[in-house]
């Protein structure tokens, strides 16, 4: 790690500056060799002249006297900089600030010993809400200068640096600012910001008032890096930066100066950042130029797998942007084409004529053999599953008694009365002698007892009925497609039904018409194979059923049960999965009886009827996506 430190003391500590003065001079003399003694010797000769002077206080620098050249703090700004850092910047007056930073613990002082603090920003900031390491500043008059006091939280580096009138103070977490290995990649802070990575050796400035120059050849005596800085690179600078990398302290410097740089190998060109990209807009102009002037080619190329006249809309979109609504400053960009290049299709032969400069066709070539590849596909395969259960038990009892003398007759109605009155006495139909007719309808099986005695009849029957039902339906289609493309499968028919049109006019008759209602079995999916070899599907599936038929005044109208569900799934390749499922459960119980009679215990079976009836219906539709992958024949 290199230590150069050249910052003058302030006024109380300047006697020892001679001494630290003429140790920087051997050191630079040592390190930069005779080309460079000249320029570091002007440098030390400054230096050491104000030390000479210090101890003869000049008007524009001695804090203790309001004379029209004194300092004074005229900005305090604070905010979040790159990788959640803090980034304090004071702003002075006028040039000759000598501000001078240290680290005591968790807070971070600033002290400006000639320049004034005016009391309108001698006040406390809270920045806690910034996000970083800094959490409160306190500017307050230090006699006849100015002290800021940074109070942190957590592990930081501190680094400064001066350029004109600003003086600049970054506080970056340690986490932030951690060295990876050299040739690391962009990491990403806490707060999603991506931040450099830094990993060059740390080193150690403390410079006060040099020039940019003379800091750029110790960065590259410690990065072993040849840097070229332009003519118009000039300018002074005041660093402090304590265990930076190189890389990192190089971009600070330049960042300060408006500088910026470009790498070649080991070369490294540094200049205004105006200058380098004049340079890099003049370089693609007089690409531009080359291209517009040379020879133009025409190259058929054919189309295996794709579409000719897609892939040329693809190549020839054309592109805008315009700074002022389509103005003179807009640019049109005709895809990947030169301003001079075009590109026609066959639809017959599938082929694509290019008429290009000969970097663009060969790149259009390239980007063709890209693009017209076999596409793979996938073969999906679905599963309807319906499964029924039903249960049903009824048990009925028809009961009836008749009979009696010439004077009082009994039996199941009036009629039946009427009839056994008449001399002589006919014998009445069953039904009229029936007190209580709950049957079981469509009984599987029935007891009947009659009792006949002296003028007395006695009636009883009793039904019964067990029902049970189990069905299973399996639908299983099939269909394969290519990735991203639609592909739908339908079975089933058309059922038709009457309906009537009335038609205009007074008198007219009504017309019948036939109509048809689609009973399918569909399946509609569009899957997209993903890059970890995963299908997604976005189907549909469709599942009806004849249920019955409702009679109208003109004909019979289909009942169908629909099933149908649409979804998007996300499946590995050959994995089946449950896309869907209904379950379904009915459980009844249904009691006919004579009040009263059919509450009597036993004996009032025989006046009532009873009936459970259990149902069960399963809905599930199951899905199994399979990849078929297409090779790409040579």
């Amino acid at each position: 790690m290199t230590v150069t430190n050249a910052t003058p003391m302030r006024p109380a500590r300047r006697p020892f500056l001679r001494a630290g003065a003429l140790g920087l001079a051997i050191g630079l003399v040592t390190a930069f060799g005779a080309a460079d003694a000249a320029q570091a010797s002007r440098v030390l000769a400054a230096q050491s002249a104000a030390a000479n002077t210090a101890t003869a206080p000049t008007p524009s620098l001695d804090p203790s006297k309001n004379l029209p050249g004194t300092i004074s703090v005229s900005n305090i700004d604070f905010k979040r900089g790159d990788g959640g850092s803090g980034r304090l910047s004071l702003r002075f007056n006028g040039a000759g600030a000598i501000p001078d930073m240290r680290n005591e613990g968790s807070r971070v002082i600033i002290d400006v010993g000639n320049a004034k603090l005016p009391a309108s920003l001698s006040k406390p900031l809270n920045v806690a809400d910034f996000a970083t390491p800094v959490q409160r500043i306190d500017a307050r008059a230090d006699g006849a200068g100015t002290k800021l006091v940074l109070a942190t939280n957590g592990n930081f580096e501190s680094m400064a640096y001066q350029s004109g009138n600003e003086y600049v103070v970054e506080i970056v977490p340690r986490a932030a600012a951690a060295k990876p290995a050299p040739g690391a990649n962009v990491g990403a802070t806490a707060s999603n910001t991506p931040v450099r990575a830094y990993g060059g050796r740390p080193v150690t400035f403390n410079f006060q008032d040099v020039p940019v120059r003379t800091v750029l050849q110790l960065i590259a005596e410690e990065s072993n890096l040849n840097i070229v800085a332009s003519d118009t690179v000039s300018g002074n600078v005041t660093l402090r930066l304590i265990n930076v990398p190189w890389d990192q302290a190089l971009d600070i410097v330049l960042r300060a100066k408006g500088l910026d740089k470009r790498r070649d190998g080991n070369v490294v060109w540094v200049a205004p950042q105006d200058e380098i990209a004049k340079y890099e807009q003049a370089k693609e102009d007089a690409r531009i130029a080359i291209e517009n002037r040379a020879e133009m080619i025409t190259e058929y190329v054919p189309i295996n797998y794709g579409n000719a006249e897609d892939i040329a809309k693809l190549l020839t979109e054309e592109s805008k942007s315009s700074s002022g609504g389509g103005g003179a400053g807009a640019t049109n960009q005709r895809g990947f084409l030169s301003p001079r290049g075009s590109i026609s299709f066959d639809r017959r032969t599938n082929t694509l004529l290019v008429i290009d400069i000969p970097s663009k066709v060969s790149e259009i070539r390239r980007l063709v053999s890209l693009l017209d590849k076999p596409v793979d596909q996938v073969l999906i395969e679905a599963r309807i599953v319906i499964a029924t259960e039903s249960f049903a038990r009824e048990l009925g009892a028809k009961f009836g008694i008749a009979g009696g003398n010439n004077n009082v007759l009994f039996n199941g109605s009036v009629a039946g009365n009427t009839a056994n009155s008449v001399t002589p006495r006919p014998n009445p139909p069953p039904n009229k002698t029936l007190n209580v007719n709950l049957p079981v309808v469509d009984a599987a099986g029935a007891l009947a007892l009659s009792i006949i005695n002296a003028g007395y009849v006695l009636d009883v029957e009793l039904s019964a009925l067990q029902e049970e039902g189990r069905g299973e339906v399996i639908s299983n289609p099939r269909i394969v497609t290519s990735n991203q493309k639609e592909a739908v499968i339908r079975q089933g028919q058309e059922v038709g039904y009457v309906t009537i049109s009335q038609q205009q006019g007074a008198g007219a008759a009504a017309i019948p018409n036939v109509q048809f209602k689609d009973v399918l079995l569909e399946l509609k999916v569009t899957p997209t194979i993903t890059n970890d070899g995963r299908v997604f599907l976005n189907m549909a599936v469709k599942k009806d059923e004849i249920e019955g038929f409702v009679q109208s005044g003109i004909g019979d109208v289909p009942q169908i049960n629909k099933r149908e569900v649409n979804t998007a799934v996300l499946v590995d390749n050959g994995q089946t999965v449950v896309i869907g499922g209904v379950y379904e459960f009915r459980d009844r119980a249904d009691v006919t009886k004579v009040p009263w009679l059919g509450d009597l215990p036993v004996i009032g079976n025989l006046f009532k009827k009873k009936g459970r009836t259990k149902e069960k219906a399963e809905l599930l539709i199951f899905v199994t996506p399979k990849v078929m992958q297409v090779a790409q024949r040579g």
